[in-house]
């Protein structure tokens, strides 16, 4: 989770969520939002690690891999976590409006990927890098 934030704090005038795909202890990809960068509504930080990590093993299918993330995951990138077969998924902070695995538990039950999961990992710090981010923008 530490390297997510890290991942985060790179985020520039996006939301600084950061994101990383692990492999039997290896860092496949991290990454951080870049919807604005990019102008691109689909660029979550669970997205582009997704899509890195599966150029990178040559295969969407991502059995064998942990994801980290600083914020629970929304619908698109929870549906998209779940098709991708990660098996165990790790995030900082909840999020009460948009989080899709406390907002939405059926997306799960709907599919049978076998995901575990598990939230509030280092949720003090992903929370202050929001809350600050958050903070500074209303400025």
């Amino acid at each position: 989770m530490q390297k997510a934030l890290e991942m985060a704090r790179l985020s520039g005038d996006d939301i600084p969520v950061g994101a990383v795909i692990v492999k039997n202890g290896e860092v496949i990809s991290c990454l951080h939002n870049q919807k604005e960068k990019n102008n691109d509504v689909t660029a979550h930080a669970e997205m582009l690690v997704l899509k890195e990590a599966s150029q990178k093993l040559g295969t969407w299918r991502l059995n064998g891999c942990d994801m980290y993330v600083t914020l629970e995951p929304c619908p698109m990138c929870a549906w998209a976590i779940l098709q991708s077969r990660i098996d165990n998924l790790y995030f900082g902070s909840f999020d009460s409006l948009y989080g899709a695995f406390t907002t939405m538990p059926e997306l799960v039950k709907k599919c049978s990927s076998g995901l575990s999961f598990k939230g509030g990992i280092l949720e003090q710090e992903c929370d202050e890098l929001l809350s600050t981010y958050f903070r500074n923008m209303r400025k």
